[in-house]
């Protein structure tokens, strides 16, 4: 069994340069672009915004098609704020912290422009190189999952892999790509029950990258601690200690890159995008909060389907206790997630969560079907 993995293994190999090579013809210099490469430039040149901004919409302006510069920019379709960005050098400079705050995804851009990248290229290489290694993460999670049925492991990484949420988050240069890599060596080291210190690096690694996924990595060091709990009938200190470094490193990245907080973010995000920040207070109440709230929630509702019959089938399949309390901790990250950022149009923003989720689905399944097997020859 183990040469029939190996040799799908290197079967796959040719399938992911095929499909990364497909998404690098597909991609798209979409409008975060402009920030992550600002984020890099204002590293190199701390004292001058202007030749920051010059420096990121020239190299832009040079690999991508007229078409789609033209929407980075806002002329086509027509978006106010965008244009302020391209032609303010406050306006550019004050969008900065939104992503200078994505560390970890920042520092591997610089390197791969170091190492001769363009800076859009740099952008865009990253998630197309992450599409190609989580694929093989994804393998090596069914083969966990599935140790017997080596065409339904490879079956199930290459359908994932051809989903649209998938071969978008290759296109564009956000880091959800990059992301769902540590997403998924998070879900390989959780199934191999790795010690709770290589867990946490793991953690470290997902706070470091985007620390808007504080909230992930603190609700699993909770959910440790509950069933920890549960178990052995006392508090594990250790998982104490943890969180309260992921939070001081949380805190640290956002008052170092002055970052504007949660409540600018909504409001340039779901109410109006200011073209520049210090001129307009980001003043909204909780009753517009809700409204926004409830409004996006209706557009939620087909991955509301998804995560709900999901953790059903998981409760139906599995009467693991590990199995459901992760399972349930994944299924709240996704509507914590909806809660601090309810953009229902933008599945992105999710699918890690929801990836998650349907690989806990799998491993239910290879619970029961494992379980029946073992019945069967007893």
């Amino acid at each position: 069994m183990e040469k029939k993995w190996k040799f799908s293994f290197v079967f796959l190999l040719p399938i992911l340069a095929v499909l990364s090579f497909w998404n690098y013809n597909n991609r798209v210099y979409d409008w975060d672009m402009p920030g992550y490469i600002g984020s890099m430039y204002i590293s190199q040149y701390p004292n001058n915004p202007q030749k920051v901004k010059e420096l990121t919409y020239d190299s832009i302006q040079q690999e991508a098609p007229t078409e789609q510069y033209n929407d980075l920019i806002g002329i086509n379709p027509k978006d106010v704020a965008r244009q302020y960005f391209e032609k303010d050098t406050k306006a550019f400079s004050e969008q900065l912290p939104y992503f200078q705050i994505k560390v970890g995804y920042n520092i591997a851009i610089f390197f791969l422009y170091k190492i001769g990248f363009t800076a859009p290229m740099s952008v865009l290489f990253l998630s197309l190189i992450s599409y190609f290694f989580s694929g093989i993460f994804l393998f090596f999670i069914f083969k966990i999952i599935f140790p017997n049925s080596v065409l339904l492991g490879f079956i199930a990484t290459v359908g994932i892999l051809l989903l649209p949420p998938m071969t978008y988050m290759a296109r564009v240069s956000t880091p959800d790509m990059f992301i769902l890599q540590f997403l998924l060596i998070f879900i390989i080291g959780l199934f191999n029950h790795w010690r709770k210190w290589i867990m946490f690096l793991i953690l470290f690694a997902i706070t470091f990258i985007r620390p808007d996924y504080i909230t992930f990595t603190l609700t699993y060091l909770v959910t440790s601690l509950l069933f920890s709990f549960y178990e052995k009938r006392k508090i594990d200190f250790t998982i104490i200690l943890q969180t309260s470094i992921l939070l001081l490193l949380h805190i640290f990245i956002l008052k170092f890159y002055h970052y504007p907080g949660w409540k600018n973010l909504f409001y340039d995000s779901f109410i109006c995008r200011r073209p520049i920040i210090s001129e307009e207070a980001a003043d909204f109440g909780v009753r517009d909060y809700l409204q926004i709230l409830f409004r996006k929630i209706i557009y939620f509702k087909k991955v509301s389907l998804i995560a709900f019959s999901a953790l059903g089938l998981i409760f139906y399949l599995s009467k693991d206790k590990r199995t459901r309390f992760y399972s349930v901790f994944i299924f709240a990250n996704i509507y914590i997630k909806f809660v601090f950022f309810p953009h229902s149009s933008g599945l992105r923003f999710f699918f890690g969560f929801i990836l998650l989720l349907l690989i806990m689905l799998f491993y239910a399944i290879s619970q029961r079907y494992n379980r029946v097997e073992l019945d069967k020859i007893s």
